[in-house]
């Protein structure tokens, strides 16, 4: 069953709280992290439970579930809904953070294009080879939604082309595109964690001084040949005015983190600007793609 993980900046005063709205709005499981990676420790039979003062809060729901309403509902009781910060991902099909080194092999996608772990061998040298190490950024090329945007990338001639990467995560994405010939990327992701890891791959394949990583609040104005944005169908719809925004005049669009059913609507939406192609569906979950209509 494809999931859904919902993360929520909190701090020690509030992380129980927000975990329970987790909980009443439908999270079939939740979990404290620490942001900032304080130590804190067990505490002692009968202690008040000390949170960190940047912890993150993780909601766990079935990918079906309707995560509109979900955010809908947590701004409606949140005190600064303006301040309230969270993040959408779709989760590895395993829980990729205990079992990703024993699991994760060399792929393939399309016809030339291989993620590899960064601890094994790579299968073809002569190939175009992404050594991958996700840390705890979401992005292996082992999620469909992944591997749907990977085997789109390897189907286009990117030689000297400009991508922007909306949502990073681990990088993977705009890795592929500089390995495959990209000659400048942009990567965009509301997690300072995503950040950090693609900034590390990126040197791990020697392509650091073409890439670009930013905060949304920090984000640049950009006209990209390629934009691909691999998040979720709830951000694409409200961040479709900004993502549309990087796609040059008949530059290519690639969208993906959405289910099956989610497709036609988002379909309409980016259709207002791009002549869209019929998407792809790879088990539940779908890529969108289209080309921007000329000015």
């Amino acid at each position: 069953m494809p999931w859904i993980q919902l993360r929520l900046q909190a701090n020690e005063e509030n992380a129980e709280k927000y975990s329970d709205w987790l909980s009443a709005s439908g999270a079939q499981a939740v979990t404290f992290i620490d942001a900032k990676d304080t130590p804190i420790y067990e505490p002692l039979p009968g202690d008040e439970v000390i949170y960190w003062s940047n912890t993150i809060v993780m909601g766990l729901y079935d990918a079906a579930h309707d995560m509109d309403k979900v955010i809908g509902y947590l701004k409606s009781i949140h005190p600064d809904k303006a301040q309230m910060q969270y993040k959408l991902e779709q989760l590895e099909d395993k829980d990729w953070e205990r079992e990703w080194m024993d699991n994760f092999h060399p792929m393939k996608f399309g016809k030339r294009l291989w993620i590899c772990p960064s601890w094994r061998e790579v299968p073809d040298p002569e190939a175009v080879n992404v050594m991958l190490d996700p840390g705890l950024a979401f992005g292996t090329g082992t999620h469909p939604t992944t591997a749907l945007c990977l085997t789109w990338l390897d189907s286009l001639d990117l030689t000297d082309k400009t991508v922007v990467d909306f949502g990073c995560g681990s990088g993977i994405l705009s890795l592929a595109a500089l390995k495959l010939g990209a000659k400048k990327v942009i990567g965009i992701d509301i997690d300072p964690q995503a950040l950090q890891a693609s900034k590390e791959n990126a040197k791990r394949n020697g392509c650091e001084q073409r890439l670009e990583l930013y905060l949304p609040k920090d984000q640049p104005q950009f006209k990209a040949d390629v934009v691909v944005a691999n998040i979720l169908a709830g951000p694409l719809k409200e961040l479709a005015p900004t993502i549309i925004e990087y796609v040059a005049p008949i530059g290519l669009l690639a969208l993906s983190g959405v289910l099956e059913n989610q497709a036609p609507e988002l379909q309409t939406i980016y259709g207002q600007w791009c002549d869209m192609d019929n998407y792809v569906v790879q088990e539940e979950w779908v890529r969108l793609s289209g080309k921007r209509k000329p000015d």
